[in-house]
């Protein structure tokens, strides 16, 4: 599969990096290098990071918070780690854009796929940050979404793990690993990859999904150069 452009799903929770809370700074500069790598390669990147690291919206909301507002406090929060993966990248000279699903000019840019795609052409990092702009929809869904209007060729998951197992395998030490898997595998056997809004909009859309471990350094480089690492999802 050869990636032209790629939307890059992080979870807030990996920017936490050693830390119970907010940005391990060591763990925001060794993203910042894999998507710079990846930039370098003339792959263009298109990046939603989640907010979990700063504010839960479904915790909140457990919490006594009014459900609306809690993902509205934890949409913010995906604009706060948009400016720090940004900056960063500005720190390696590394040219990105922050795009944002509700105006707040001049934090960021109001997002449109028009301008997303200009930006990308033009070989910036583009990050897509505030969700979908509603509430009731997780940042999976959001990094769906957007991956779907700016035709990206896949989505890239970077998570904690390196792919799809069998069960937790932080939990389970007898959980397999998939190398590929099916959107219909996922459903039938209930497998914890993003919630199902998500995962059927790739699926409908034609969007594969790779899940791989981000936090390794030279991991992204290793996804986009065709290594087999991770697992590929597709229909």
């Amino acid at each position: 599969m050869k990636l032209k452009r790629v939307l890059l799903k992080l979870s807030g929770e990996s920017l936490m990096g050693e830390k119970n809370y907010g940005i391990d700074e060591t763990r925001l500069f060794e993203y910042a290098e894999q998507i710079k790598e990846a930039q370098q390669m003339g792959v263009q990147v298109a990046i939603v990071i989640g907010g979990g690291n700063i504010f839960r919206g479904l915790k909140g909301s457990t919490a006594g918070f009014d459900r609306v507002k809690g993902d509205s406090m934890g949409m913010l929060a995906t604009v706060i780690n948009g400016l720090a993966l940004s900056s960063a990248l500005e720190n390696i000279n590394c040219k990105s854009k922050v795009l944002t699903a509700i105006r707040m000019e001049p934090i960021g840019e109001f997002y449109s796929k028009q301008k997303a795609v200009d930006y990308l052409s033009e070989g910036l990092v583009t990050i897509i940050t505030a969700g979908t702009g509603n509430p009731y929809f997780t940042t999976d869904t959001g990094s769906s979404l957007r991956g779907i209007e700016i035709e990206a060729d896949a989505m890239l998951k970077g998570t904690r793990v390196d792919g799809i197992y069998t069960a937790d395998p932080e939990k389970d030490p007898t959980a397999k690993k998939y190398d590929e898997i099916t959107f219909d595998e996922i459903y039938n056997r209930n497998l914890k990859v993003m919630d199902l809004t998500a995962t059927t909009m790739c699926k409908e859309n034609n969007l594969p999904i790779i899940v791989f471990d981000m936090d390794t350094p030279g991991n992204l480089k290793k996804v986009l150069l065709g290594e087999k690492i991770g697992t590929l999802v597709k229909n």
